[in-house]
């Protein structure tokens, strides 16, 4: 199906999950700066990290995320619907954001959701890296937040007559033309490692000259 710049798909029957689906960007934002604004501050109350070291694991655990980030959005969000469920699950979760890049509510899982997994992250990290995980974690859950505002932004404002604007174009390429590949979305990198940036025939990538 080819990406509708107008409408929004309806997930469920029930209005009440459909309107648990409808998230403001802003809300998540603001709950993972201060989960991360907040486990950096437990790490220094109690003696778990030094300046130092809060500078490291944050952009460590910033770093982890772009390749998470990637990889859910690669094998996960594009599983393959070899079944009826896989196609329920990943049309809910992704596939009704291909059909309906524009709608902006669906732009965030739903916070209740993505504290879910948030908390899973912590104690998987917790039980890894013991108290380095105040680290890690914030920078982690700083990233998934740098994600959501590069996301909306993407899909909801014309792109920047800077440097950034190859995000734009990146995504674009991913939604209208390419789904296949162009897989990062706050930031290209692991498209590289993994070689699944697009052309450089591609006529989207026309516009970054």
């Amino acid at each position: 199906m080819k990406p509708r710049h107008q409408g929004k798909a309806r997930l469920f029957n029930n209005p009440f999950l459909e309107k648990l689906t409808y998230t403001p960007i802003g809300v998540p934002i603001i709950i993972f700066v201060s989960i991360a604004i907040g486990l950096v501050y437990i790490g220094f109350i109690y003696g778990f990290l030094s300046v130092l070291s809060a500078i490291g694991l944050f952009i460590l655990g910033w770093f982890l995320f772009t390749l998470v980030e990637y990889v859910a959005h690669r094998f996960v969000f594009h599983m393959n619907t070899d079944t009826e469920l896989k196609k329920k699950v990943q049309y809910t979760f992704h596939g009704n954001h291909h059909d309906y890049p524009k709608d902006k509510k669906r732009l965030a899982m739903p916070p209740l959701v993505s504290l879910l997994i948030a908390s899973g992250f912590f104690f998987v990290f917790r039980f890894v890296f013991s108290h380095l995980v105040f680290g890690l974690l914030s920078g982690f859950l700083f990233g998934y937040a740098m994600y959501l505002l590069v996301h909306y932004a993407v899909h909801a404002y014309a792109p920047p007559k800077n440097f950034l604007k190859i995000l734009w174009i990146h995504h674009s390429i991913h939604h209208y033309n390419t789904p296949e590949v162009a897989f990062g979305v706050s930031s290209p990198l692991w498209d590289w490692i993994f070689n699944t940036m697009p052309g450089t025939s591609n006529k989207w990538a026309k516009l970054n000259k």
